[in-house]
Parts: structure tokens; C-alpha cells; sequence
């Protein structure tokens, strides 16, 4: 299994002990799936802690430090426009697209309206965890 966690789920999987996004993060780190990110991602990551969480640029590393024990890091060669209300939005699926990711982990609404892009279900943590129960 191979995903992508667009910037909030990154954060609330690494931020919020017991979150549903810790939770799934967990689950995907114990089924030994691969989680993909990109510089872009990380980037973002890390300009919303320093700017919402008021994380100093080394407290923001360290914990950077932490998800690239998990994360797999790739660099999207495509550039896509798909989610025109929120361009920003495309790093999302070019990393998706690049790392051959089989869904998008998301709580973006612009995101989760697309449903599936290219074969890439894109859902929610909780409805990922629902999968992951299921089987």
C-alpha cells in the first residue's frame, strides 16, 4: 500500500497524540506501507508550524527530523493543474502521481470533491482506517 498525507494530515498525525490521523499513521507504519512526500509538502509542512504553531525553525526541524524516519521522500517531475479553486492543492496529487501512490490521505475539501484522480482514491483518515479494518 502506498499513500500520500497532504499537509493537514501531517500535521495532525505528528502533532495530536491519539488523533485518527496518528492513529492511521500508525496502522500504515505497522503494515509496512510506503508514505510518500515531497519537498513542496515538507516545505508547506514546515512554514504552518512556524507561522500557526509558532514552532522555532529548529523546533520546526527536529520534528521534520522525526517523519523522515517514515516518509519517503520524491521529486514530482509533472506539474498538474487539477484543483483550480486551490492550485496549491496539485503538490498533493504530483506527488501521488510521481510516488505511483495507490490514495491521498486528506481532510481538503477541494481534494476529497475529486474522489479519485488517475486511479488514486483520495479520502479522509477515517475512511482509509475503514479500509484498512476491513481487510
Amino acid at each position: 500500500m502506498k499513500a500520500v498525507f497532504d499537509t493537514s494530515v501531517l500535521l495532525s498525525s505528528t502533532l495530536w497524540d491519539w488523533s485518527v490521523s496518528q492513529k492511521l499513521l500508525h496502522k500504515l507504519i505497522l503494515s509496512n506501507a510506503s508514505i510518500f512526500s515531497s519537498p513542496e509538502i515538507i516545505n508547506e509542512y514546515l512554514d504552518v508550524l512556524h507561522r500557526d504553531f509558532d514552532y522555532t525553525k529548529d523546533e520546526a526541524n527536529e520534528i521534520t527530523k522525526v517523519m523522515f524516519s517514515f516518509l519517503t521522500i520524491i521529486m514530482p517531475k509533472e506539474k498538474l493543474n487539477i484543483v483550480n479553486a486551490d492550485p496549491d492543492d496539485n503538490k498533493i496529487i504530483e506527488c501521488a502521481m510521481a510516488s505511483g501512490s495507490d490514495y491521498i490521505v486528506t481532510y481538503d475539501s477541494h481534494l476529497l470533491e475529486l474522489k479519485e484522480f488517475r486511479g488514486v482514491k483520495i479520502m479522509t483518515p477515517e475512511e482509509m482506517i475503514a479500509i484498512m479494518d476491513s481487510t
